[in-house]
């Protein structure tokens, strides 16, 4: 019987696996491919590591928001309270 077991099988994909990762070029994948095609008409600008948030990102509006509906409830109340006092009962 010849000695052709998995053993050969296993050292050939070995081989076969440590050839292809030494391979000085890979393929890109799909998507490498297609944002290169993209950058090459429209490169995309720099962008810092860790971007500092947007000053009229949501906390801000949110802040601002939440401000002006509790001055407007203040300005409400005092207003009632001014007119409750000047009319005659």
């Amino acid at each position: 019987m010849p000695k052709h077991d998995h053993d050969d099988d296993d050292q050939e994909r070995e081989y076969d696996l440590r050839w292809a990762d030494s391979a000085e070029h890979k393929e890109p994948s799909a998507r490498a491919r297609m944002l290169a095609a993209r950058w090459k008409d429209n490169p995309p600008g720099p962008v810092p590591f860790r971007a500092d948030p947007d000053p009229s990102g949501p906390r801000r509006s949110s802040w601002v928001s939440t401000t002006v509906v509790l001055g407007c409830v203040v300005l409400v109340i005092v207003l009632l309270g001014y007119l409750n006092t000047r009319s005659p009962h």
